[in-house]
C-alpha cells in the first residue's frame, strides 16, 4: 500500500506542474490555446512570441519556486519533527522562520544586505538561540526546546513589528505584503538565487535520513550505535535552516506547510524517514503548487498563498489532531 502511494505521489507531480502552468485567469490564454502553442499550431508569430514568454517568463518561474518552496518547508518540518520526536515541531515554532522574517524585513527596509543572506543569518541565529537555551547539561530536552523556540519566536515577531513601525509607507507596504507569503514576484532570477542554497540542504537532508531514523528513537539509541546526538541534531538543524530561510526570504511567510505535510506524509508513507522524507518533499512541493493555483483563480484578484495555507491547512490539522491525536506513528 505505501508503495503504491508512493508511485502515485511521484507519477502525480510532474501531472500538478503541467496542469499549473494551463491555469489562468484569462480568457485569452486557455488550456487549449498552450496545447496549440506546444503543438506547433500557432502559425501568427506575434501570438506565438506573447504565448511563449507568458508560459516560460511568467508561469513556469511561479510554478518552480512554488514547488521548491513547498518541497523546502516540508522536507525542513519532516526532518525536525523526526529529529525532535515531536509532530508540533516545525521551523515556525522553532523561531527559524521568525528569525528568518525579521532578517529580511531589516533588510528590505534598510538594504544593509541582500534578504536571503538576511534572512539565512537570523534564522540560523534563532535556531542556535532556541537550541542552547533549551540545553541542559549535555542533554537538550524537547519541552524546553518547544519553549524556548516560542519565547525567541515571540522575540523576533516583536523585533519584526518595530521594523515595520520604523519604516516608511512605501517599504512598510512591501514588508506587510512579503510577511503574508506571496508567489506573483517570481522570476528567473528569484529561482536561481534559491534554488542552490536549497538544494545543497535538500541534499545534505537526504544523506542525512538514515540518521534522523536513529536519532528519533532517542539520544541513548543513537549514542548505542556510534553516533554523537547532540552533533548529529546540529547537522540536521543547518540544512533544516538553510532550506527554510532560503524559502521565507523568496516566498515570505508561508505557514502550516511545515507542519501539515510531514504529518500527512507519515501516515501515508510511514515513519522511515528513508522513504517518507523525499515524499514528504513531493507531498509539500505538489501542496503549495495546488494552492497557489487556488490562490490567484479563486477571485479575480490574487489573495496572498500565506493565507491560502492558513484556511487550507487548519481544518486539515484539525481532522489529522482528532484522527491521530498527534501521533508519530503512520
Amino acid at each position: 500500500m505505501k508503495k503504491a502511494a508512493l508511485v502515485i505521489l511521484y507519477a502525480t507531480a510532474p501531472l500538478i506542474i503541467l496542469i499549473s502552468l494551463m491555469v489562468s485567469t484569462t480568457s485569452e490564454i486557455t488550456p487549449s490555446v498552450i496545447i496549440s502553442y506546444f503543438c506547433g499550431n500557432i502559425t501568427d508569430m506575434a501570438t506565438h512570441n506573447l504565448i511563449g514568454t507568458i508560459i516560460f517568463d511568467v508561469r513556469l518561474p511561479r510554478i518552480i519556486l512554488a514547488f521548491i518552496v513547498g518541497a523546502s518547508l516540508s522536507m525542513s518540518g519532516h526532518a525536525l519533527q523526526a529529529l525532535f520526536r515531536n509532530p508540533l515541531v516545525e521551523p515556525y515554532i522553532l523561531g527559524i522562520s521568525s528569525g528568518a522574517a525579521f532578517g529580511a524585513a531589516l533588510c528590505i527596509a534598510t538594504a544593509l544586505a541582500s534578504i536571503q543572506l538576511g534572512a539565512f543569518c537570523f534564522g540560523f541565529i534563532a535556531a542556535i538561540m532556541s537550541y542552547f537555551f533549551a540545553r541542559e547539561g549535555n542533554r537538550v530536552s524537547i519541552v524546553s526546546l518547544l519553549l524556548s523556540g516560542v519565547l525567541i519566536s515571540g522575540i523576533f515577531t516583536a523585533l519584526l513589528a518595530i521594523v515595520q513601525f520604523l519604516s516608511d509607507p512605501f517599504r512598510l507596504q512591501t514588508i506587510v505584503h512579503w510577511t503574508m507569503g506571496n508567489l506573483h514576484t517570481a522570476t528567473w532570477a528569484k529561482v536561481r538565487s534559491s534554488a542552490l542554497p536549497i538544494f545543497i540542504g535538500a541534499i545534505w537532508l537526504f544523506l542525512m535520513r538514515w540518521r534522523i531514523n536513529v536519532l528519533a528513537l532517542g539520544d541513548e539509541e543513537a549514542a548505542s550505535v556510534g553516533l554523537h546526538p547532540e552533533r548529529e541534531k546540529i547537522l540536521v538543524l543547518i540544512p533544516a535552516t538553510l532550506v527554510v530561510t532560503s524559502s521565507v526570504a523568496m516566498a515570505g511567510v508561508i505557514g502550516m506547510v511545515g507542519l501539515i505535510v510531514p504529518h500527512m506524509s507519515r501516515m501515508l508513507f510511514g515513519s522511515d524517514n528513508k522513504a517518507s522524507l523525499p515524499a514528504s518533499a513531493v507531498f509539500g512541493g505538489s501542496f503549495l503548487l495546488v494552492v497557489d493555483d487556488l490562490s490567484r483563480t479563486f477571485m479575480a484578484f490574487e489573495l496572498p498563498i500565506g493565507i491560502f495555507t492558513i484556511v487550507i491547512g487548519a481544518p486539515l490539522f484539525f481532522y489529522l489532531l482528532k484522527k491521530t491525536r498527534l501521533g508519530m506513528g503512520a
